[in-house]
């Protein structure tokens, strides 16, 4: 079929799917519904829609809430299966496999709220992939971010065709959901992670629409680990993602596996790289988890309605999926953990990059030109969406660790300075931990002290980011009564190494939580400098041979009077051993009884 042909074509086929026949029952039908798919309702419609399904089929959905937002809204949640399985509890008995499949985490991307009551309503009434409830629990989230929800306006995604209104990308603290699943700073994440511990979802299914260029593909369907992560979980996570999209494109999608951001913003021959996110966001957090995570992206030019019909797509292959292959999954993930458990002393990737050379593909593009804008006086890009094109660009997606470390053979110990709020932290990702009753004086530990300690220019996420270069010694530590042991010996040991290591990329000293041990705080006067230096130099020959060699060597040193004072002020009692030292220390041996 001719390009054009096929894409004016391409909405009729995935439209053609939606329901006919007998109307839906009014209670379950959504605002999105009978506006034709220009609209979507308030998050009033979703509490109501919640205890609607609860009501319609109480012996195969539980509506409950799982939190409440900073402007005072209930985070809601329906547990879904036809097993009798609606609680945590009753799934693990059973040993049914989870799915979480959440909506609105960035709420002006709402996709997944309309396609989700819609599949669900589908599924229930066995006109969509029969008997997959009975082999699961489906937790859908319709809005995670719900306060953002209800900024509700128009334009709020001028990226984007419809709905005609829609919420906006953060919350009510203006932070981002899907940058916060390792610092876990809003109370929308925090109870998420509870959500998450109490459900323990074998995949997570995180529902999107990108921002970015003009092109005929529809969606992108990211899985991870794929790259990273479990061996055994990554062949998993590669079968799951070639699934989905093999079911999407057998319906008329054109899926990618990879989000198509150009290396080069707003130039489209610069080509495309796959990767591994971070665990700020979604992909990159439960794979640390040793479980699996869908990134779901719809394209943002495509129409509301069709987008909405795709991703309803995607929902019935996941379940499908997770009903046929689940079980054996779950065996698979267990297996995981025992491995993630016994990784102490073991090197472990913290960061990817892509790398190796790149490999042409052809994409479904649209023709477009490159011409200096009038307006901006910038060189834009302009796409011509009557006119389909296979742009041949460059891909690459090899991906390979960038930075590792050994992990400790035993753990990690939090001073009891920090025990407090690093305890929070851990306790929102169920991390394993134990106070230290008692003092343990010249602990044979590890400790890293950085040798450069760079701090973000500016603000991320409320938070001045902090980067540092150095490396574990050991050392001998008195560790007080009331501090942390954090066992690596634990299924989660990936999350406690992405959290606890300085130098990963979403660490708690990332994040700038320890910004305060970089920091000079007590000082030595020059003119006591210069007093205490003469009597180095005359207590000390071979500090004065030092200090003369550097003067002939380094001429930088020698024309900086502040440095040449801060040679003796370093090598003086007065000076802070502790500044620029983790607070953090490891262990090779367990320093409880």
């Amino acid at each position: 079929m001719p390009s054009v042909a096929r894409r004016a074509l391409l909405p009729l086929m995935l439209l053609a799917a939606l329901p006919a026949g007998a109307s839906p029952p009014a209670e379950l039908s959504t605002h999105a519904e009978r506006s034709g798919f220009t609209e979507t309702g308030r998050y009033d419609e979703t509490i109501a829609l919640c205890a609607a399904f609860e009501r319609r089929y109480p012996d195969a959905v539980r509506c409950f809430d799982f939190g409440v937002s900073p402007e005072g809204r209930p985070m809601k949640a329906l547990a879904v299966s036809r097993s009798g399985a609606l609680t945590p509890a009753a799934a693990r008995a059973a040993g049914l496999p989870v799915v979480l499949i959440q909506g609105g985490i960035h709420a002006g991307e709402i996709d997944g709220k309309d396609a989700g009551f819609l599949a669900l309503r589908e599924v229930l009434a066995g006109e969509a992939a029969p008997g997959v409830l009975d082999r699961q629990v489906l937790v859908f989230v319709p809005v995670f971010s719900v306060d953002g929800h209800e900024r509700f306006g128009a334009w709020n995604r001028p990226n984007q065709r419809g709905p005609r209104e829609m919420g906006w990308r953060t919350t009510a603290q203006n932070l981002n959901l899907n940058r916060d699943y390792a610092k876990a700073d809003s109370p929308e994440m925090q109870a998420m992670l509870a959500l998450v511990e109490d459900w323990d979802p074998l995949a997570t299914i995180d529902l999107h629409a990108t921002n970015g260029a003009q092109f005929e593909h529809d969606i992108s369907i990211q899985v991870e680990p794929v790259h990273a992560g479990d061996a055994a979980l990554r062949r998993i996570g590669l079968a799951f993602r070639d699934g989905v999209i093999a079911d999407l494109a057998a319906q008329g999608s054109l899926p990618l596996p990879f989000y198509p951001s150009f290396v080069r913003h707003d130039e489209p021959d610069s080509g495309f790289e796959d990767g591994v996110s971070t665990p700020r966001f979604s992909t990159g957090y439960f794979p640390l988890r040793n479980r699996l995570a869908m990134l779901v992206e719809t394209h943002s030019w495509k129409d509301y309605p069709v987008r909405v019909r795709i991703t309803r797509n995607t929902i019935i292959s996941v379940l499908e999926h997770i009903a046929r292959n689940g079980r054996a999954w779950l065996d698979v993930v267990g297996q995981a953990d025992r491995r993630a458990a016994a990784l102490g002393g073991r090197p472990l990737a913290l960061d990817f990059r892509t790398s190796g050379p790149a490999r042409t593909i052809e994409f479904r593009g649209y023709a477009y030109t490159r011409t200096q804008s009038e307006v901006s006086g910038a060189l834009m890009t302009r796409y011509d969406e009557t006119t389909p094109q296979i742009w041949r660009v460059p891909l690459r997606d090899r991906v390979e660790p960038s930075s590792s470390v050994t992990l400790p053979r035993a753990g990690y110990v939090v001073p009891a300075a920090h025990a407090a709020w690093v305890g929070a932290a851990l306790r929102h990702h169920g991390i394993v931990y134990t106070p230290l009753d008692a003092a343990r004086p010249g602990l044979a530990v590890e400790a890293f002290r950085a040798t450069l300690a760079t701090p973000s220019s500016t603000s991320v996420e409320g938070h001045q980011r902090l980067t540092v270069e150095g490396a574990w010694a050991r050392e001998s530590a008195d560790v007080g009564a009331g501090a942390l042991y954090v066992p690596i010996a634990q299924p989660k040991a990936r999350l406690v190494a992405a959290l606890l290591e300085p130098q990963a990329p979403d660490s708690l000293l990332a994040w700038g939580r320890f910004n305060t041990h970089f920091e000079r705080k007590e000082y030595m006067e020059d003119y006591v400098a210069e007093q205490v230096a003469r009597d180095m130099l005359t207590a000390d020959p071979a500090l004065r041979r030092e200090f003369e060699a550097r003067l002939r060597e380094d001429p930088a040193f020698a024309g900086d009077p502040k440095a040449r004072l801060e040679f003796f002020y370093r090598r003086h009692s007065a000076w802070d051993t502790r500044l620029n030292l983790y607070p953090v220390l490891r262990v090779a041996r367990a320093p409880v009884r």
